[in-house]
This record gives C-alpha cells, structure tokens and sequence, in this order.
C-alpha cells in the first residue's frame, strides 16, 4: 500500500504537541472535544473546510433531542461548538492537508505547512451529499432543497415532492416523504433502476409514488424557496417544468477521507472501517466516528454518539498506553 509523504520543507522540530487532535469538526467532532476536554486531554480541534460540518447548511433542525422547540443548523454547531470550549478544548481554523501515521506522536500540516503532533488523533470529517451541480440547486439549499429526508421531510407536509436518483438511497428518500408529501415524482435518467429488486418493488408498489423515466433535472425553480423543477427528456431532449414543494437529491454520498487513503482501511465507497462497536480504526491510537464511517444512518445524534465513542476510546488507549 502505498502512503503519502509529508512535505519535506516542513519542520516538525517545532512541531505543537499535544494529547489529543480531533479533524473535523461538527457533532462527531465537537462531541469528541468535549468529552476528551472534560477527561482533561486538551483536545484541539482542527475545523476543516466546513466548521460545523454539513448542518451549517441546514435551516430547521426539529429531530435534535433537547431542542424542543427546534434550532436552526448554525446556531446549533455554535453551541456545540461552545459547550465544547467552555471545558477546554482548543478550537482551530484550518485544513489537516497531510498526515503520517506510521509512529507515535502521529504528525499532522495544517494547512500545508503549520506541523502538529498527537499521541492520539479523532478522524471526524464527515462526508458530503452529492448534488447535480446546478447553480439554483446550491442557492436554493436548506429553502426546498435536500440530501436527507429523515432530517427535512417532515416539514413538507400535503405538498407534490421530486426526488432525483436511481439507487436504494434513492428508493428509501422516495417511501420515507410519502409519509408526508401527497405525491412523490422519483426522476431518473435511464429506464431502469440500479436499486436492489426489494427496494424497486416497494416503489412500484405504492401509490404515491410515480416514476418518470428517462428524465433529467437541468434547474431547480423558485425564488426565495422551490417551486418546481425543469425536466429534459433524455430521448427527446425536450423541457417541461414540473411544478412541486421540494427537490430531494439522493444520489449518493462520497465521505470526506482521502486525506487517509493508504493509511486507513476503508470499503469501496471511503468510508472508514472501524472495529465493531468501537471506533477503533486499523491503526492504534487513530478513530473515527462520525459520517467518515457511517454509511447507514448520517444523523447529527448518532455523529455526537460515535463523536463521545471516540473520545472515551481514545481515552482508555492513552490510560493504557505511555505518552509518545
């Protein structure tokens, strides 16, 4: 297996060291910080390109237990990311850009040439939602449009609903909203699935649900939020616009850990492979947690569950092992 090489020009002589670096921030890693700051670790956060992860782009957030009344995305990482520093963990800007795992303290650049070292690092980066890349689809994010209807279905309540995709994750997003919209199109650009026959016939089987093949997303519409969908027939190449309440993209997600690639363990899709119920990775002293290696559920509360994982993982391997 082949391994990256840090950059030559960076001294690592200099080098902070510390207990604990936990990459990536959101529910996984500001829960990590918290938990390691109040074993008295001195965890330091590396925030990474999205601080706060992916609820930063999210509105309402109702299914957070504690929040009664709801919260919005940001605001909540602002108090995740509060109560974490308020017992001592220490919250960075920044990128991780390189890293070396093959000794204790493991090394890390920040941003390609700040150095830091750690006797135990928590991976929680998370991963991304895919989208078509259309430009009101990104302007239109959090107002209508979604990766995730566990998390936003719920408020597209008796409304016609469009879900892009062709995969199981794409069935699943189309049976979960019929519990709320009147009407779900599922769109998909070839005619046929990809899913697994069991998660076809599901869709075939229910009413609410209608196919329309050999279709193309090319615009999202709507001004302040959606409105419709414009449509382009794969065969014909002709447009119609699809007038609905929300577009749901569900084609797949990629997770955030080719930093790790040639160090880490990870299946076909990235996702890093942790030993079961624990978040220890192949290599002793490095865990992950969060959306960097959960495939299955990608919710804020089981990130913050896997994010308190890992940092009592790390704590019992640094209890049982000497400082490097």
């Amino acid at each position: 297996m082949t391994r990256p090489v840090l950059p030559a020009d960076v001294d690592f002589g200099a080098a902070e060291q510390h207990r604990v670096i936990i990459i990536g921030s959101g529910p996984a890693g500001y829960t990590a910080a918290l938990y390691a700051a109040r074993a008295n670790l001195s965890p330091v956060v590396i925030a990474g390109i999205e601080p706060g992860g992916q609820l930063t782009t999210t509105t309402d957030v109702e299914n957070y237990p504690g929040y009664a009344d709801g919260v919005m995305g940001p605001q909540m990482m602002e108090d995740f990311q509060r109560q974490a520093a308020r017992f001592g963990a220490g919250i960075r800007s920044g990128i991780v850009t390189h890293v070396d795992f093959s000794e204790r303290p493991f090394r890390l650049v920040v941003d390609e040439e700040v150095p830091m070292a750690a006797d135990a690092v928590i991976i929680a980066t998370g991963a991304s939602a895919r989208y078509l890349g259309l430009e009101n689809e990104k302007r239109l994010l959090g107002r209508g449009v979604s990766a995730c209807a566990t998390c936003d279905g719920a408020f597209f309540r008796g409304v016609e609903l469009a879900v892009v995709g062709g995969g199981d994750s794409a069935m699943e997003e189309s049976l979960f909203l019929t519990r709320f919209a009147t009407k779900v199109y599922l769109i998909h650009r070839r005619d046929a699935l990809r899913a697994s026959k069991i998660m076809q016939q599901r869709v075939f089987d229910n009413d609410k649900i209608e196919i329309l093949w050999n279709t193309m997303v090319v615009d999202v519409l709507g001004q302040d939020e959606v409105s419709g969908v414009r449509l382009r027939s794969a065969q014909t190449g002709e447009e119609r616009d699809l007038p609905v309440g929300g577009f749901f993209v569900a084609i797949g997600h990629t997770p955030n850990t080719a930093l790790f690639k040639g160090w880490l363990e990870s299946d076909a899709q990235g996702y890093l492979i942790t030993e079961p119920r624990s978040t220890h990775t192949n290599i002793p002293g490095v865990f992950a947690c969060g959306d960097a290696q959960d495939h299955v559920y990608r919710q804020a509360v089981t990130a913050a569950g896997t994010g308190c994982m890992a940092a009592i993982d790390a704590e019992r391997f640094l209890a049982a092992e000497p400082a490097a």
